[in-house]
C-alpha cells in the first residue's frame, strides 16, 4: 500500500502544478482587473483546457488503436481537411464572407465537415471490410486506414496549397492566423458548444476504460478475452474524429502536440491503465500550452505563436523518438 502511495504521488504533484501555472496565467500583471482583463483570460484559460482534453485523449486513444506510439490522429487528415475548408471560404467569399460567417458558423461548419470526412473513411474502410463474407484482419484494415489517410492528408494539403495561390494577400495572411494554433480566437460560445462535445465523448470513453486497457494488449489477445475488437475500433475512431475535431476548430492545428504528450504520459505514468494515464496527458498539455502561452505574451510579446514555439519542442521530441525507435517493432 505505501508502495502504491508512493507511485501516485508525482501525480498529485503534477495536479498541483497545472493549477499553479493556471493562477499565474490568469493573475500575472493583471492588475487585478475583474472587469476585462481576468475575464479575457479565464476565457483562454478555458479553450487551453478544452483543447488540452481533445489532444491528449485523441493521441492516447489513438496510439492504443493503432500499436504504434509515434501516430498522431493528424495523419488522419482530419487538420487537412479543415485548412482546406478555411482556403475555399476565403477564395469564394473572401475575408468579408467569413466574418459574416462569424466564430460560431465556422467553427460549426469545420466540426461537420471533419465528422464527415471521418464517417466516409471509416465506412469505405472499415465498414466494407466488416461485411464481407470472409473474415476480416482487423489489424491489417486498420493499417489500411492509416496508409489511406496519409495519402488523403497529402492530397488534400496539395491542393490547399493550389486555393491557396488563388486568393489575395490579404485574405492569405488571414488563413496563416487560422492555420496557427491560438486559443484568442476563443470565445463563450464555441466553448460552450466544444464543452458539450467533450463531456459527451468523456462520458462515452469512461465507459470503455476496461476495454481500451484490453485493446492495448494486442488484438489477438483482445479478441481472445471477448472484446469486440472491429466495433470497439469503429467506435473510437468515430470518439477521436470528435475531439480532433472540435480542438481543431476550437484553437486551430496542433501537429506533433498529441505524440509529445502521450509519450511522456507513458514514462510518467505509474500504470499502464487508460485512467491514469488520459488524465495525466491532458495534465501535460494543459501545463504546456499554459507555458507557451505566457512565453508568447509575456516574453516574445506575440511576435511568435504557440505553434511555433509547441512545434519547436515536439518536433525535435519526435524525430528523436522515430530514430530512438527505428528498428524497434
Amino acid at each position: 500500500m505505501l508502495h502504491t502511495q508512493r507511485s501516485y504521488a508525482p501525480l498529485w504533484w503534477i495536479g498541483f502544478g497545472v493549477m499553479a501555472l493556471a493562477a499565474t496565467f490568469v493573475l500575472i500583471g493583471s492588475g487585478w482587473d475583474w472587469d476585462y482583463v481576468i475575464p479575457k483570460r479565464l476565457v483562454r484559460l478555458a479553450a487551453i483546457v478544452a483543447g488540452s482534453i481533445c489532444v491528449a485523449v485523441a493521441a492516447i486513444v489513438f496510439q492504443t488503436l493503432a500499436g504504434n506510439r509515434i501516430l498522431t490522429p493528424a495523419v488522419m487528415g482530419y487538420e487537412a481537411v479543415y485548412l482546406l475548408w478555411q482556403a475555399l471560404l476565403l477564395l469564394v467569399l473572401g475575408a468579408e464572407g467569413l466574418a459574416a460567417l462569424g466564430l460560431r458558423g465556422n467553427f460549426a461548419v469545420s466540426v461537420l465537415l471533419m465528422l464527415l470526412y471521418s464517417c466516409v473513411i471509416d465506412w469505405w474502410l472499415l465498414g466494407r471490410s466488416s461485411s464481407k463474407s470472409h473474415a476480416s484482419d482487423g489489424k491489417t484494415d486498420v493499417y489500411v486506414l492509416l496508409l489511406v489517410g496519409l495519402v488523403l492528408t497529402m492530397v488534400i494539403g496539395t491542393f490547399t496549397q493550389f486555393v491557396q495561390l488563388r486568393i489575395s494577400p490579404g485574405e492569405f495572411a488571414v488563413f496563416q492566423g487560422l492555420s496557427y494554433a491560438s486559443f484568442n480566437r476563443a470565445r463563450p460560445e464555441t466553448l460552450a458548444y466544444a464543452a458539450i462535445a467533450i463531456v459527451l465523448v468523456l462520458v462515452v470513453l469512461r465507459k470503455t476504460l476496461s476495454v481500451l486497457d484490453v485493446m492495448a494488449l494486442g488484438r489477438e489477445c483482445a479478441i481472445s478475452l471477448g472484446v469486440e475488437h472491429a466495433r470497439f475500433t469503429r467506435l473510437h475512431l468515430a470518439l477521436i474524429a470528435v475531439l480532433v475535431a472540435v480542438s481543431t476548430s476550437l484553437i486551430g492545428p496542433t501537429a506533433f502536440m498529441g505524440v509529445f504528450v502521450a509519450n511522456i504520459a507513458y514514462a510518467l505514468a505509474p500504470s499502464a491503465r487508460h485512467r491514469i494515464t488520459l488524465t495525466l496527458g491532458c495534465a501535460i498539455t494543459v501545463a504546456i500550452f499554459i507555458v507557451a502561452q505566457l512565453l508568447v505574451e509575456h516574453v516574445f510579446n506575440y511576435k511568435t505563436t504557440v505553434t511555433i514555439l509547441v512545434n519547436l519542442v515536439c518536433g525535435v521530441y519526435f524525430l528523436a523518438l522515430t530514430v530512438r525507435s527505428r528498428g524497434n517493432p
